[in-house]
């Protein structure tokens, strides 16, 4: 038989330290200041140890508490997200998602049966954008940009990391070899219109930065710049993370493996006010596991 703590007790002190208050736990929880103190004074008294530093007019986790809340907070939510999947699909949980256009395309959606299949009860909307995530705001549950990036009010943390590099389809390459950089003067250049330096930096750190190709041709998304290897127009910048799955089907290839350029990694940014929220922390550790394989 487990020793447990009583679970309101648990639920009073997860509030208090998350809001680092007893007064807003009490109102999130609907009792009264009392109840929440006497909760957390009785769990403290089980424990054999405190939880807060009490002042006049606020509380300071100990460095147990602070311990104890990375735990129970996880094992809460674990136990928030098994309910909401017993609950079955009449009690669906939407998950508001925003991400890049061109990475949602060519990487997320293909996963992303991998996160519905292992959580069935959240149901994921997808919305694009490449706005700041403090503009995006609170029409997110959490959000995918480059970064890492310190910004207030979010928490943030890298999932994946990419270069870019040529890519170009198997055929155009049969047709016109590309085994050295100075061998694209026999190419189309594929431009993207919102990163326009990537080309003229690749063939500098390449040593060809004189290079005058055959053609030039500038699209407007990444997503499109990529379609465009892929369907044999030209060879194109692309990024190492949105490409590998067409590279490992053999519809790309990257003649240079060996010259990238950095790029900014992938993150997710995770409102504060969502650090508790069972189904938004599943789809960053479904992200950070993805990002792995």
């Amino acid at each position: 038989m487990r020793t447990l703590p009583p679970l309101n007790a648990l639920r009073a002190f997860e509030a208090a330290a998350r809001h680092l208050s007893f007064t807003r736990a009490a109102a999130e929880l609907l009792v009264t200041h009392g109840a929440v103190s006497r909760a957390v004074r009785g769990l403290e008294d089980w424990l054999g140890t405190p939880l807060f530093r009490r002042f006049n007019r606020r509380v300071e986790l100990t460095d147990e508490g602070s311990r104890y809340l990375g735990e129970i907070g996880a094992a809460l939510d674990r136990i928030a997200l098994a309910s909401e999947r017993a609950k079955g699909s009449a009690t669906r949980r939407v998950l508001r998602v925003n991400s890049i256009a061109t990475f949602t395309i060519r990487w997320l959606i293909p996963r992303l049966s991998g996160f519905q299949q292992r959580h069935p009860a959240i149901e994921v909307r997808l919305t694009t954008s490449s706005e700041p995530p403090q503009h995006v705001g609170e029409a997110a549950d959490l959000i995918i940009r480059g970064g890492p990036d310190t910004i207030i009010g979010f928490d943030c943390g890298r999932f994946l990391d990419e270069q870019r590099l040529p890519v170009l389809a198997p055929g155009l390459r049969a047709r016109l070899p590309l085994e050295r950089p100075a061998d694209l003067v026999r190419h189309t250049l594929l431009h993207t219109a919102s990163l326009p330096e990537l080309w003229p930096d690749w063939l500098i750190m390449a040593g060809a930065g004189d290079l005058k190709p055959a053609q030039e041709l500038t699209l407007e998304h990444f997503y499109l710049t990529i379609q465009g290897a892929i369907d044999g127009l030209g060879v194109a910048m692309g990024p190492t993370a949105l490409v590998a799955d067409e590279i490992e089907a053999g519809r790309l290839v990257a003649p240079f493996p060996h010259l990238a350029l950095p790029a900014r990694s992938y993150c997710w940014y995770l409102p504060t006010a969502k650090r508790h929220d069972a189904a938004a922390t599943a789809f960053r550790d479904w992200l950070v596991e993805a990002g792995r394989n």
